[in-house]
């Protein structure tokens, strides 16, 4: 344990008092209609899915990735506060094979949100059009390859109407000498006007399975990090991440950049301790890293939390198979509204890798004041021994309870609806600007109340091949208000607003 990690878990625990005694997670399987991912060589990676509200009546359609099969949008029937319910209704846009996954995301600005769709083969930019109905952008210039695409991320750059686009690839199928040591190029699509310029090429690439835009350090500019998969880069490759110059280039060892070589997979992202700033947890072959920064911003100096934090989840918890773990989708909520980030994370044999466990249930590792998890997958309900790969936590009934849909591998797709009694209290925020970058992505949003601080960064990209686009989601515990603020993309502040909570509410910038 490094003296920073043990001076942070000292500081959390002298500084946050407990909360009330909470019950403990339960989530119930519910009913869909079944869809599941499969297909060759290609498709034992993906398998994501994106969560987003297509049709405008306030709750979460899933659109989930097929692979060989067509993927399946999804469409939310369910009753505020009533059981999950969704109906398999797909526009034949959206009933695409060979999809990885996908990523929401309001490309025009025109408040409707997009599709970004990841394939083995052609990309799609996907305009939503209302009603959960998608045609093709037709004036972007962004008419895709024949690339394997496996990661994407997306934000704003200073001055720019469209997002700027990255894209990851994977194994270059074309390469005589591959699979391994043929990692693919990555693209950025950079904005030029009303279109995009021609692909920049990020290179080199190390066979990317995630990606993500954030502003690591809270200095006003999105960086992009890409965590890479070492089975097929097998050497000189390593995690990255590039510094968003007018020429894009990669941060190293002389900006504090430390070497990481994983078989990474997956990347979350979430303010973990208080400080505003976004800790990282990445999903690997063996074991899971969650890094803090070590320097405070200054640099992006990331280092692996010690074990005891508990969060590398390295091995299966039940079931009995004692090889390593292979962690995919992760992403960061609070099933229990008691005010400390839980983690939900995806697991699942390759195939038949046989030094990789093969019963390899799904982690849901519960955050304590401490700043260290605590597994509870077995006891809330979601410990399903299926080759997982993509993942949604999020309320998708509007009883602010976090719910969870999982893709599966040659198994069906599952949900879970999350029914824990004696929940704590919570608070949802949506984000909306004006013109451009409606939905703020970029921002951070600031809730406190006299002890605590939490923070979330409004991000597209990261998981393992989806994401999802809403409100951002915040347990309370006991409190009864609250302040919040936003610190919108261009870096202006509003003024705190004190809210009741367990509700949905807007923050719009005039």
């Amino acid at each position: 344990m490094t003296p920073k990690s043990s001076a942070l878990i000292a500081i959390i625990a002298v500084l946050v008092s407990p909360p009330k005694v909470l019950a403990d997670p339960v989530f119930e399987p519910r009913p869909i209609a079944e869809h599941i991912y499969n297909g060759g060589w290609e498709h034992f990676v993906g398998g994501g899915i994106a969560a987003f509200d297509c049709n405008d009546d306030g709750l979460p359609e899933l659109y989930a990735a097929g692979g060989g099969n067509p993927a399946q949008l999804f469409l939310n029937t369910s009753q505020t506060a009533g059981d999950l319910t969704f109906d398999a209704t797909t526009p034949d846009a959206l009933a695409l094979t060979g999809v990885i996954g996908a990523y929401p995301v309001d490309i025009d600005s025109d408040g409707l949100l997009d599709l970004a769709v990841l394939r083995v083969g052609e990309n799609k930019l996907l305009r939503g059009t209302g009603d959960c109905a998608f045609t093709h952008f037709e004036t972007l210039n962004v008419d895709g390859d024949d690339s394997w695409s496996t990661a994407f991320s997306a934000t704003w750059e200073a001055g720019e109407r469209l997002p700027t686009l990255a894209i990851g690839n994977y194994v270059d199928r074309n390469d005589p000498d591959g699979p391994f040591e043929a990692c693919d190029s990555n693209v950025l699509l950079r904005p030029a006007g009303d279109a995009y310029a021609p692909a920049i090429e990020l290179e080199p690439g190390f066979c990317a399975l995630s990606m993500l835009f954030s502003d690591w350090g809270r200095h006003g500019r999105a960086d992009l990090r890409v965590s890479n998969d070492r089975h097929y880069y097998v050497r000189g490759g390593e995690e990255q991440m590039w510094a968003m110059d007018a020429t894009p280039r990669l941060y190293g060892a002389n900006d504090g950049w430390n070497s990481h070589q994983l078989w990474g997979m997956g990347i979350a992202s979430r303010d973990l301790d208080g400080d505003g700033l976004s800790e990282v947890y990445l999903t690997s072959m063996g074991d899971q890293r969650l890094q803090r920064l070590e320097a405070g911003n200054e640099t992006p100096t990331f280092m692996d939390a010690p074990f005891d934090a508990g969060a590398t989840a390295h091995r299966p918890y039940t079931g009995g198979d004692g090889r390593p773990s292979t962690g995919w989708h992760a992403v960061f909520g609070d099933v229990q509204n008691d005010g400390f980030a839980d983690l939900f994370v995806a697991k699942g044999n390759v195939e038949q890798m046989p030094d990789s466990a093969m019963d390899d249930p799904n982690n849901l590792l519960l955050g304590t004041a401490d700043s260290t998890f605590q597994e509870a997958g077995l006891e809330a309900g979601i410990a399903t021994m299926h080759r997982s790969r993509g993942a949604v936590l999020m309320d998708l009934n509007a009883d602010g309870l976090q719910d969870l849909a999982v893709v599966n591998r040659r198994a069906p797709l599952e949900l879970y609806q999350n029914v824990t009694p004696n929940a704590g209290n919570w608070l949802q925020i949506d984000l909306l600007q004006p013109d451009i970058n409606r939905f703020a992505v970029g921002a951070f949003v600031e809730v406190r109340s006299d002890d605590r601080l939490w923070t979330q960064e409004v991000t597209i990209g990261g998981g393992h091949a989806g994401g999802t686009a809403g409100a951002l989601h915040f347990g309370l515990d006991d409190l009864e208000t609250v302040e919040v603020r936003v610190i919108w993309p261009d870096g202006s502040q509003s003024g705190w607003q004190t809210h009741p909570v367990n509700q949905r509410i807007a923050m719009e910038r005039h």
